[in-house]
């Protein structure tokens, strides 16, 4: 398949296949490579009826120097682990999580888009559900499956600045819920109020917490930073949100650079007090915020067609250790 790595959008593509490993009678199986897309499911598999299923979603790179890395997998095994205990699924090992990605991308290696083009291959490692049962349980069974595609920026706009909208008549998820686990039903539920904000013209939109509605919870898809003229990095801690990788090694980067790390609550009408506004996760990397629209309420951050300052720093130097153009300092990068 001849691809256009510079021109690629955040969707899917055919690859050679993916791998898939299966748990039965108390047991992982062996890993297999799979060239066929399709799954065969039993049509009461838990998955289907009672929502056990959960995903990841990280990066490989090809590097300056020829490498294929791929960014972080531990945390994603580690965040598979708890989303999956919040579902009582049976989750993969690390090692079996770490090796699943790495076969997958290696039997995947020219899907790895080259140096230079600003495009990586995204990977999906994903655990269901597939006991046949229609009373609620948990599954005894599971399958889990790491697929690959290779992927350009989420937002065609790249690294350019968006205007968000609040919406305060949807919760992503309860305060005591599933919002820190991964699970498919939180994306589901996101997919109208994510709609309708694109309706009126705001690619991104902003959840307030579900508890009280007066602070910053999470974007539809990713985490909320901010940074303020002083020279901190702030971004909301709460049980309903999902801990990003991205925001997690931004935070180490923004100590590196001198910023002070503040992870609390984010009151809503006090947005005003940043200079920068931001939107982090593993698809976009960081993107631009340049206003939040809350009913009447406008807050606006920076100019309209350029990043701020700081973010821009984060998000090259993020891209630069991703593509092995800045020193791996905290070791982040796996070799394939």
């Amino acid at each position: 398949m001849e691809l256009d790595w510079k021109n690629l959008g955040f969707q899917y593509l055919p690859t050679h296949g993916h791998i898939q490993c299966d748990f039965a009678d108390g047991k992982w199986g062996e890993p297999e490579f799979k060239t066929d897309p399709h799954l065969s499911l039993h049509v009461a598999a838990n998955a289907l009826h009672y929502g056990q299923a959960i995903f990841e979603g990280l990066k490989a790179f090809r590097t300056a120097d020829g490498r294929v890395v791929i960014f972080r997998p531990d945390r994603n095994a580690e965040r598979m682990r708890l989303s999956a205990g919040r579902l009582v699924m049976e989750a993969p090992s690390e090692a079996l999580f770490l090796s699943a990605c790495k076969r997958a991308v290696e039997k995947n290696l020219d899907f790895v888009p080259p140096y230079g083009t600003g495009a990586s291959l995204y990977l999906r490692p994903l655990l269901i559900g597939t006991e046949a049962t229609v009373g609620i349980k948990p599954s005894d069974t599971y399958s889990f499956i790491v697929l690959v595609t290779p992927v350009g920026p989420y937002y065609k706009s790249g690294f350019n600045p968006v205007e968000a909208l609040v919406m305060r008549d949807y919760d992503r998820a309860a305060p005591r819920g599933t919002g820190r686990a991964k699970t498919a039903g939180n994306y589901a539920a996101s997919l109208l109020p994510g709609l309708l904000g694109k309706k009126k013209g705001f690619p991104i939109i902003l959840f307030a917490d579900p508890k009280e509605g007066k602070y910053v919870d999470e974007f539809g898809t990713s985490n909320f930073i901010g940074i303020t003229p002083g020279g901190e990095y702030k971004t909301p801690v709460s049980e309903s949100i999902l801990q990003s990788i991205t925001n997690e090694s931004l935070q180490v980067l923004a100590a590196d650079m001198g910023l002070k790390v503040v992870c609390g609550p984010i009151a809503l009408d006090a947005l005003d007090q940043f200079s920068e506004v931001g939107a982090c996760g593993t698809a976009a990397v960081i993107t631009p915020i340049h206003a939040v629209h809350d009913g009447d309420r406008v807050t606006r951050f920076g100019a309209k067609d350029k990043a701020g300052e700081t973010l821009t720093k984060l998000y090259k130097e993020l891209q630069g250790i991703q593509y092995g153009e800045v020193p791996d300092r905290h070791g982040w990068l796996v070799r394939v």
